[in-house]
């Protein structure tokens, strides 16, 4: 049976508890909890890919690349760490401490809320979680609710795998969650759109409570002169049709020089050929939109420029297929708000310098790509694109390297994890000293005298 919101502060007060007892802190605990995430994942691989189908209708591959992957990766790699990151991390003493030593040490922060997003709704509440169980925290997951049949598993599984006295799953929709953030937790972790960013920041604020946004954004990619074009087309029209465009680093638009521009949408609509066939709507390897609200905010946008490639949708179905615009104005809709779909505008620019200006001139996001030959341009892109994340002639594979911190800046997010990241986002890096009573130097007590102040000024 779901927890109520009448419940939640017992259900803190229990989680608390048990906290505050040492039950997490254990190496043996933290390993056996990360190890029954990973059984629980392996022995319901058929189960999760049915509810993924019933909530997305992802393909069966989708599932395991986009979702089971990452998280079987970032388990291991938490496990094969955790004893090095738990470790005191000793610093230098300089030589007005002495004798005496100084460390970092990592210590649990306590009672974590973990809020998860629809459109990855297992990978976003499990790939937090792992760094907030090998942290030694307690846990208090809350899954999307608009991906129903997910939801409904995560609240059935969970407990069955992992130690309820330490984690609890909280199901439900804006009241529940509004009650929820009512309660004071130790840190907050919120992954989703700005509106409710900003509505889990101001709850967060009346405890004093740090919180981890992950929000999304616009994220550009940039063709420049010279690019492999072939390459380039293929794997951007993967990343941009994973999940039915519904990715939150997914390419977001497209800049690409006026006199490559035919090349690469020839290159993409080849690319679609190969991957979805001539009637991509019926495709067995392509997602649908999340719900009904979502596939009209997104059939909107198909005014917001002219149509290259695709431009059919199925009402009954929920489907758009991919679809490439030109002639879109960069003021449109299309252009200030996250697609979140399988539309890609395409723009026209001279140069990677008008490239670059055109993605500075915007809100930070959360990742940005570029496809080039040159490593003039690589540098150029690195040192003056402000980014979450950012991948060179690929997109989306950061995700596949544990020891990159994932998470955006400014209006994309705040906040990383994934990997030590994520270990030290869910601690508290407490300083501690520990001196010699032995020997005692007397020059830093009253009476204080011109000789003791040249020493301490030598000593500094």
């Amino acid at each position: 049976m779901s927890i109520q919101p009448a419940q939640y502060p017992s259900m803190m007060r229990e989680l608390r508890k048990n906290f505050d007892r040492g039950r997490t802190r254990t190496l043996g605990w933290r390993r056996a909890q990360l190890g029954a995430l990973a059984r629980m994942l392996r022995e319901n691989e058929k189960r999760i890919g049915e509810a993924l189908a019933a909530d997305l209708a992802k393909p069966e591959q989708e599932v395991y690349l986009g979702e089971l992957s990452l998280l079987y990766s970032e388990i291991r790699h938490a496990r094969r760490h955790l004893r090095r990151w738990t470790r005191p991390r000793r610093v230098h003493t300089p030589l007005v401490g002495q004798p005496g030593r100084s460390w970092v040490q990592p210590e649990p922060l306590g009672v974590v809320l973990i809020m998860g997003a629809w459109n990855y709704p297992v990978q976003l509440v499990i790939s937090p979680l792992i760094p907030a169980l090998a942290a030694g925290n307690c846990a208090v997951i809350k899954p999307s609710e608009i991906a129903a049949a997910t939801s409904a598993l995560m609240a059935e599984l969970i407990p069955r795998y992992l130690d309820s006295r330490a984690v609890q799953v909280v199901e439900g929709a804006v009241e529940e969650t509004t009650e929820l953030l009512e309660q004071k937790f130790d840190h907050i972790l919120y992954t989703g759109g700005a509106h409710v960013g900003r509505i889990v920041m101001r709850a967060a604020a009346e405890h004093l409570t740090p919180v981890t946004l992950e929000l999304g954004g616009k994220s550009p990619c940039v063709i420049d002169e010279g690019a492999d074009l072939a390459s380039a087309a293929r794997r951007l029209t993967w990343g941009k049709c994973l999940n039915a465009g519904q990715t939150c680093i997914a390419p977001d638009y497209v800049l690409v020089t006026r006199d490559q521009r035919d090349a690469l949408i020839a290159a993409i609509g080849a690319e679609l050929d190969d991957m979805y066939g001539e009637d991509r709507l019926k495709s067995e390897n392509y997602a649908r939109i999340i719900n009904r609200r979502h596939f009209d905010r997104l059939v909107g946008y198909l005014d917001d420029g002219e149509v290259s490639i695709g431009g059919r949708y199925d009402e009954a179905s929920c489907r758009i297929e991919p679809t490439v615009l030109t002639g879109v104005d960069p003021d449109s809709e299309i252009m200030r708000e996250e697609i979140f779909g399988p539309l890609l505008p395409i723009i026209e620019v001279d140069n990677l310098e008008e490239a670059l200006a055109f993605v500075r001139q915007r809100d930070k996001p959360l990742a940005a790509y570029l496809f080039t030959r040159s490593r003039v341009s690589e540098r150029q892109f690195v040192e003056l694109v402000s980014t979450g994340n950012l991948c060179i002639n690929d997109v989306l594979m950061f995700m596949s390297v544990p020891e990159l911190p994932f998470g955006g800046v400014g209006m994309s997010g705040m906040g990383q994890y994934h990997g030590k990241a994520g270990f030290d986002r869910f601690s508290h890096l407490k300083a501690v000293m520990k001196r010699s009573r032995f020997p005692e130097i007397p020059i830093r007590f009253p009476p204080y005298t011109d000789f003791k102040l040249r020493w301490l000024k030598r000593l500094g």
